[in-house]
């Protein structure tokens, strides 16, 4: 009695067929992006409510405080006696500050339930899962054995990111691999994907970089009014002057107060501008968003195919003679 693989030996798919599997995991793999695509979306649409909540409830409150912005006047302060003549100093370290502060308070708490790089990753996992139930339809339709089917995806490279060689994969180790992330080759993607978001700027650093400059601008210009503030303190005495200083400490708290809607409305208005641009940013970028990953590997999947096939029709081509 025959064995199992002499049995799958003696099977012979042409290359027709062939031609057709290819073509169908090529648009499996579009569908498969389509519909991890709108997971994706609906993920970061969930992040980003909770990033909204968390900036109102927490951030904007602790910013626009009265003694959080006597405390980024201090900061300011110091920065600029620091510069060394570099231009926008001042502005460029509050920022690293604001943005610090902004990861704390918002999205490292968001990130215990859902972040960006969760987000990817389970979208590359729901990608593969769709296309690998596809490739066992596309094999039952053909009437195609498993270990043949097996091994046509291993000769089909889906990561190419070597060398080394363990930086690269097959479709077949991306389907069949769990957990994912125990794959080197999907390691280096994920590498390859961060390298290039690293190139711009994050969410956090989007948002916050234009809320710096303009609070940078701002208490540089009230350091005139608080220098004279100072000098009268100064002329009055040791005693007098305490007395004036925590005075106008007071009037500048009150003034605050009465200012603190107004500069938390802009506040609000100029974080969500920046966090939408970041957001879809984040959402849609092919090479550093939450589906590069899934972009990277339709890309390797259907070019290799679609120069295979092309080399396939070539050899099939007549030899024609002048």
């Amino acid at each position: 009695m025959p064995q199992r693989g002499q049995q799958v030996a003696t099977v012979v798919i042409p290359q027709d067929t062939w031609r057709q599997v290819d073509q169908q995991i090529i648009a499996a793999s579009k569908s498969a992006i389509e519909q991890a695509g709108v997971y994706a979306r609906g993920s970061m649409e969930h992040w980003r409510v909770l990033v909204y909540e968390r900036t109102e409830v927490e951030f904007i409150p602790w910013f626009s405080s009265y003694w959080t912005q006597e405390w980024l006047a201090v900061k300011v302060s110091w920065y600029a006696a620091s510069a060394k003549g570099e231009e926008d100093s001042s502005a460029r370290r509050l920022a690293v500050y604001l943005q610090e502060q902004y990861r704390e308070q918002v999205l490292e708490p968001v990130a215990v339930q859902i972040d960006p790089e969760a987000i990817r990753a389970s979208a590359t996992d729901y990608y593969l899962r769709l296309v690998s139930q596809q490739v066992q339809v596309i094999a039952s339709r053909h009437q195609i054995p498993t270990e043949l089917m097996n091994r046509r995806l291993h000769g089909i490279p889906a990561i190419r990111l070597g060398p080394p060689a363990a930086r690269n994969a097959s479709l077949y180790e991306m389907v069949h691999t769990e957990p994912l992330n125990t794959l080197p080759a999907y390691a280096a993607l994920i590498d390859h994907v961060n390298k290039a978001a690293a190139t711009g700027s994050g969410p956090s650093d989007a948002v916050i970089a234009t809320v710096a400059q303009r609070t940078s601008e701002k208490i540089e210009a009230q350091f005139a009014t608080r220098g004279a503030a100072g000098a009268a303190a100064a002329v009055a005495g040791k005693a007098a002057g305490a007395l004036i200083s925590v005075g106008v400490a007071g009037i500048r708290a009150m003034i605050h107060e009465g200012e603190r809607l107004e500069m938390e409305a802009q506040i609000r208005k100029n974080l969500s501008a920046a966090f939408d641009e970041a957001w879809f940013r984040s959402l849609k970028h092919p090479l550093s968003g939450v589906m590069a990953p899934v972009y990277y590997l339709d890309e390797e999947i259907k070019g290799y195919l679609v120069e295979s096939d092309l080399a396939n029709r070539a050899v099939a081509l007549p030899d024609i003679k002048p």
